[in-house]
Protein backbone atom coordinates (compact mmCIF):
# COMPACT_ATOMS: atom_id res chain seq x y z
CA UNK A 1 0.00 0.00 0.00
CA UNK A 2 1.26 3.33 -0.68
CA UNK A 3 2.17 5.71 2.21
CA UNK A 4 -0.47 8.63 2.07
CA UNK A 5 0.87 12.35 1.78
CA UNK A 6 0.19 14.89 3.65
CA UNK A 7 -1.84 17.63 2.27
CA UNK A 8 -3.02 21.04 3.20
CA UNK A 9 -6.91 21.98 3.02
CA UNK A 10 -6.56 22.79 -0.74
CA UNK A 11 -4.67 19.55 -1.59
CA UNK A 12 -1.34 21.39 -1.12
CA UNK A 13 1.26 19.02 -0.81
CA UNK A 14 3.02 20.23 2.58
CA UNK A 15 6.81 21.03 2.51
CA UNK A 16 7.95 17.95 4.48
CA UNK A 17 6.22 15.43 2.82
CA UNK A 18 7.45 17.36 -0.52
CA UNK A 19 11.14 16.75 1.02
CA UNK A 20 10.14 13.22 1.72
CA UNK A 21 9.43 12.41 -1.27
CA UNK A 22 11.95 13.78 -3.34
CA UNK A 23 14.42 12.18 -0.26
CA UNK A 24 12.76 8.44 -1.69
CA UNK A 25 13.54 9.28 -5.00
CA UNK A 26 16.68 9.89 -4.86
CA UNK A 27 19.12 6.97 -5.93
CA UNK A 28 21.66 5.90 -4.21
CA UNK A 29 25.17 7.02 -5.43
CA UNK A 30 28.03 4.63 -6.02
CA UNK A 31 31.60 5.30 -6.81
CA UNK A 32 33.45 2.93 -9.66
CA UNK A 33 37.30 3.03 -9.09
CA UNK A 34 38.46 1.08 -11.88
CA UNK A 35 40.32 1.77 -15.14
CA UNK A 36 39.58 -0.37 -17.47
CA UNK A 37 37.32 1.23 -19.69
CA UNK A 38 35.46 -1.66 -20.52
CA UNK A 39 34.62 -3.10 -17.09
CA UNK A 40 33.90 0.89 -16.31
CA UNK A 41 30.96 0.86 -19.15
CA UNK A 42 29.66 -2.45 -18.12
CA UNK A 43 29.25 -1.83 -14.49
CA UNK A 44 28.30 2.17 -15.41
CA UNK A 45 25.61 0.85 -17.50
CA UNK A 46 24.40 -2.17 -15.30
CA UNK A 47 24.78 -0.05 -12.12
CA UNK A 48 22.75 2.58 -13.82
CA UNK A 49 19.94 0.19 -15.15
CA UNK A 50 19.64 -0.77 -11.42
CA UNK A 51 18.42 2.17 -10.80
CA UNK A 52 21.86 4.02 -8.74
CA UNK A 53 23.47 7.18 -9.93
CA UNK A 54 27.19 6.46 -10.70
CA UNK A 55 30.13 8.37 -10.81
CA UNK A 56 33.85 6.90 -11.75
CA UNK A 57 37.18 7.41 -11.54
CA UNK A 58 39.86 5.48 -13.56
CA UNK A 59 42.91 5.92 -11.47
CA UNK A 60 43.69 5.47 -7.16
CA UNK A 61 44.54 8.62 -7.03
CA UNK A 62 41.57 10.54 -8.18
CA UNK A 63 39.00 7.63 -7.04
CA UNK A 64 40.53 8.22 -3.27
CA UNK A 65 39.99 12.33 -4.01
CA UNK A 66 36.32 11.76 -4.51
CA UNK A 67 35.58 9.04 -1.92
CA UNK A 68 36.84 11.22 1.22
CA UNK A 69 35.05 13.85 -0.39
CA UNK A 70 32.11 12.74 0.59
CA UNK A 71 28.03 11.73 -0.25
CA UNK A 72 28.76 8.28 -2.19
CA UNK A 73 26.17 5.70 -0.34
CA UNK A 74 28.82 2.61 -1.86
CA UNK A 75 32.15 1.99 -3.57
CA UNK A 76 33.07 -0.60 -6.07
CA UNK A 77 36.90 -0.70 -5.97
CA UNK A 78 39.59 -2.14 -8.12
CA UNK A 79 42.61 -2.98 -6.91
CA UNK A 80 45.24 -2.72 -9.58
CA UNK A 81 44.91 0.95 -10.11
CA UNK A 82 47.59 3.41 -11.76
CA UNK A 83 48.27 6.03 -9.57
CA UNK A 84 48.06 4.32 -6.19
CA UNK A 85 46.91 0.81 -5.30
CA UNK A 86 43.60 -0.23 -4.41
CA UNK A 87 44.39 -1.28 -1.37
CA UNK A 88 46.04 1.15 0.03
CA UNK A 89 42.72 3.40 -1.49
CA UNK A 90 40.72 1.19 0.52
CA UNK A 91 42.89 1.66 3.84
CA UNK A 92 42.82 5.77 3.80
CA UNK A 93 38.85 5.79 2.67
CA UNK A 94 38.13 2.80 5.38
CA UNK A 95 39.67 5.40 8.12
CA UNK A 96 37.83 8.53 7.01
CA UNK A 97 34.62 6.76 6.72
CA UNK A 98 34.24 3.24 8.36
CA UNK A 99 30.97 3.37 7.40
CA UNK A 100 30.77 3.94 3.62
CA UNK A 101 30.75 0.04 2.37
CA UNK A 102 33.71 -0.36 -0.13
CA UNK A 103 32.83 -3.65 -2.53
CA UNK A 104 36.48 -4.94 -3.95
CA UNK A 105 36.33 -5.88 -7.48
CA UNK A 106 39.31 -7.55 -8.59
CA UNK A 107 40.97 -10.02 -10.73
CA UNK A 108 42.57 -11.66 -7.84
CA UNK A 109 41.03 -14.77 -6.30
CA UNK A 110 43.48 -16.30 -4.24
CA UNK A 111 42.50 -16.39 0.15
CA UNK A 112 45.22 -14.44 0.77
CA UNK A 113 43.99 -11.22 -1.07
CA UNK A 114 40.47 -12.00 -0.31
CA UNK A 115 41.72 -12.11 3.39
CA UNK A 116 43.55 -9.17 3.10
CA UNK A 117 41.17 -6.85 1.52
CA UNK A 118 38.51 -7.65 3.79
CA UNK A 119 40.54 -7.09 6.99
CA UNK A 120 41.88 -3.48 5.44
CA UNK A 121 38.09 -2.44 5.32
CA UNK A 122 35.92 -3.96 2.22
CA UNK A 123 32.72 -5.41 3.18
CA UNK A 124 32.80 -7.84 0.18
CA UNK A 125 34.42 -9.47 -2.89
CA UNK A 126 33.65 -9.91 -6.20
CA UNK A 127 36.05 -11.85 -8.17
CA UNK A 128 36.40 -11.19 -12.13
CA UNK A 129 34.94 -12.13 -14.30
CA UNK A 130 31.30 -11.61 -12.83
CA UNK A 131 27.81 -11.46 -13.11
CA UNK A 132 26.21 -8.22 -13.07
CA UNK A 133 23.58 -9.08 -11.40
CA UNK A 134 25.16 -10.32 -8.85
CA UNK A 135 26.92 -7.12 -8.32
CA UNK A 136 23.81 -5.16 -7.92
CA UNK A 137 22.43 -7.49 -5.34
CA UNK A 138 25.55 -7.27 -3.06
CA UNK A 139 25.59 -3.85 -3.34
CA UNK A 140 21.95 -3.71 -2.53
CA UNK A 141 22.27 -5.70 -0.10
CA UNK A 142 25.39 -3.81 1.85
CA UNK A 143 23.10 -0.42 1.56
CA UNK A 144 20.40 -2.40 3.36
CA UNK A 145 22.93 -2.72 6.24
CA UNK A 146 23.93 0.72 6.12
CA UNK A 147 20.50 1.46 6.09
CA UNK A 148 19.71 -0.51 9.38
CA UNK A 149 22.09 1.26 11.45
CA UNK A 150 22.50 4.52 9.94
CA UNK A 151 19.72 5.88 12.02
CA UNK A 152 21.74 5.38 14.94
CA UNK A 153 25.03 6.06 14.21
CA UNK A 154 26.64 8.75 13.22
CA UNK A 155 30.42 8.38 11.25
CA UNK A 156 32.79 10.61 10.01
CA UNK A 157 36.71 11.09 10.43
CA UNK A 158 37.36 8.14 11.63
CA UNK A 159 34.67 8.91 14.08
CA UNK A 160 31.87 6.83 15.22
CA UNK A 161 29.08 8.25 17.37
CA UNK A 162 26.29 6.22 18.94
CA UNK A 163 23.09 7.90 19.59
CA UNK A 164 21.36 4.83 21.13
CA UNK A 165 23.92 3.71 23.47
CA UNK A 166 25.47 7.86 24.01
CA UNK A 167 29.17 5.98 23.12
CA UNK A 168 32.11 7.44 20.67
CA UNK A 169 34.97 5.82 19.26
CA UNK A 170 37.83 7.55 17.59
CA UNK A 171 39.73 4.60 15.50
CA UNK A 172 40.41 1.78 17.85
CA UNK A 173 39.68 4.04 20.99
CA UNK A 174 36.81 4.73 23.17
CA UNK A 175 36.33 8.43 24.05
CA UNK A 176 34.18 9.12 27.02
CA UNK A 177 32.43 12.79 26.88
CA UNK A 178 29.69 14.52 29.43
CA UNK A 179 26.82 15.12 28.18
CA UNK A 180 27.16 18.24 26.77
CA UNK A 181 30.18 17.20 25.05
CA UNK A 182 27.89 14.49 23.77
CA UNK A 183 25.52 16.94 21.92
CA UNK A 184 28.42 19.06 20.79
CA UNK A 185 29.95 16.67 19.09
CA UNK A 186 26.41 14.91 17.61
CA UNK A 187 25.49 18.33 16.19
CA UNK A 188 29.04 18.88 14.33
CA UNK A 189 28.57 15.06 13.43
CA UNK A 190 25.54 15.67 11.27
CA UNK A 191 26.69 18.98 10.01
CA UNK A 192 30.56 17.07 9.02
CA UNK A 193 32.44 19.74 6.09
CA UNK A 194 29.78 22.41 6.79
CA UNK A 195 31.43 25.53 8.47
CA UNK A 196 28.67 26.09 11.33
CA UNK A 197 28.85 29.49 13.10
CA UNK A 198 29.24 29.47 17.10
CA UNK A 199 25.61 31.37 17.14
CA UNK A 200 23.74 27.86 15.35
CA UNK A 201 26.08 25.70 17.83
CA UNK A 202 24.51 27.90 20.94
CA UNK A 203 21.12 27.78 19.70
CA UNK A 204 21.06 23.65 18.77
CA UNK A 205 23.53 22.27 21.94
CA UNK A 206 22.30 24.98 24.78
CA UNK A 207 18.98 26.80 23.32
CA UNK A 208 20.53 30.10 23.45
CA UNK A 209 19.90 32.77 21.23
CA UNK A 210 22.84 35.19 20.33
CA UNK A 211 24.68 35.99 23.25
CA UNK A 212 27.89 37.77 22.32
CA UNK A 213 29.77 37.64 25.69
CA UNK A 214 30.00 33.57 26.00
CA UNK A 215 32.63 31.81 25.02
CA UNK A 216 31.10 28.41 26.20
CA UNK A 217 30.88 26.88 22.37
CA UNK A 218 35.05 27.69 22.49
CA UNK A 219 35.30 26.28 25.88
CA UNK A 220 33.75 22.96 24.84
CA UNK A 221 35.04 22.59 21.22
CA UNK A 222 38.56 22.97 23.23
CA UNK A 223 37.05 19.97 25.68
CA UNK A 224 36.03 18.24 22.64
CA UNK A 225 38.89 18.76 21.03
CA UNK A 226 41.61 17.16 23.71
CA UNK A 227 39.63 14.21 24.37
CA UNK A 228 39.11 13.50 20.96
CA UNK A 229 42.96 14.43 19.13
CA UNK A 230 46.13 13.07 20.35
CA UNK A 231 49.66 14.85 19.50
CA UNK A 232 49.97 12.66 16.52
CA UNK A 233 46.20 13.21 15.21
CA UNK A 234 44.96 16.10 15.77
CA UNK A 235 41.23 16.31 16.25
CA UNK A 236 39.48 17.10 12.79
CA UNK A 237 37.85 20.19 14.79
CA UNK A 238 38.70 23.75 12.25
CA UNK A 239 38.24 26.72 13.62
CA UNK A 240 37.02 28.87 10.31
CA UNK A 241 37.88 32.66 11.76
CA UNK A 242 34.99 35.10 12.80
CA UNK A 243 33.03 32.61 11.72
CA UNK A 244 32.89 29.06 13.75
CA UNK A 245 33.85 25.96 13.40
CA UNK A 246 34.05 22.96 11.14
CA UNK A 247 34.51 19.20 11.53
CA UNK A 248 35.91 17.37 8.29
CA UNK A 249 39.43 17.51 6.51
CA UNK A 250 42.24 19.52 7.18
CA UNK A 251 41.30 22.50 4.17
Amino acid sequence: MARAVPESADGEILPAAADATIEAATPARVLVIEDEPGIVDFVRRGLEAAGFSVEVAMDGIEGERLASRGGFDAVVLDLMLPGRHGMDVLASVHKLLPGLPVIVLTARGEVEDRVAGLDTGAVDYVVKPFSMAELVARVRTHLRVVADVSDNTLSAEGIEVNLLTRSVRRGERDVLLSTTEFELLSFLMRRHGEVVSREAILSSVWGYDHDPATNVVDVYVGYLRRKLGTAEDPAPIHTVRAVGYRLGPAS
